[in-house]
């Protein structure tokens, strides 16, 4: 075990985007036991500082793999197709079409039980491209096929997090 392994290998767990979410907390609370920095106490100041490094290196990776999105970008950037999201916001124009209509119905929406219907067809629609990603990743061997999904779930992510806004402000205005 190396600070500088991937995620992956830090966990011994194959380099997939299909994983087993018990294992994985398994693997991370072992781990997390392993290199705990009360074990080393009594070893001195650097052994400390060292077993903090590894602290925080294994709650890093735990976080990137137990979350779907995080993982699938991780592998793309692993097998040569980075992200970039800032950089590369392209996207197909139905796809972009779709968001437009999301937003428009999300705009004109005046119940929880209409903003809840879009909220579940973005649901379906997030599942869906995790499904692609996770293909495209693990069975025909395609990351740029697979951060192209990636990109357009973190589209869906922060249009989720303005459902979420327009739920709360309509608890808080009844």
């Amino acid at each position: 075990m190396k600070l500088d392994d991937d995620d992956f290998a830090l966990f011994g767990l194959p380099a997939r985007f299909e994983q087993d979410n018990a294992d994985m907390a398994a693997r991370w609370k072992a781990l997390a036991a392993k290199v705990h920095p009360d074990r080393f106490a009594a070893d001195g100041a650097a052994s400390q500082r060292l077993a903090m490094q590894w602290a925080l290196r294994v709650n890093e990776a735990y976080q990137r793999l137990k979350d779907p999105l995080k993982r699938a970008a991780y592998l793309c950037e692993l097998r040569g197709a980075p992200i970039e999201a800032n950089e590369n916001t392209s996207m197909p124009a139905a796809f972009l079409m779709e968001q437009m209509e999301w937003r428009e119905s999300l705009d004109d929406a005046r119940s929880s039980a209409a903003i809840l219907a879009i909220d579940k067809d973005v649901a379906q629609r997030e599942r869906a491209l995790l499904a692609q990603a996770g293909q495209a990743l693990d069975e025909r061997q395609q990351p740029a096929e697979a951060a192209q999904a990636v990109r357009a779930l973190m589209f869906l992510s922060r249009f989720r997090a303005d459902i979420d806004k327009r739920l709360e402000a309509l608890d808080e205005s009844s």
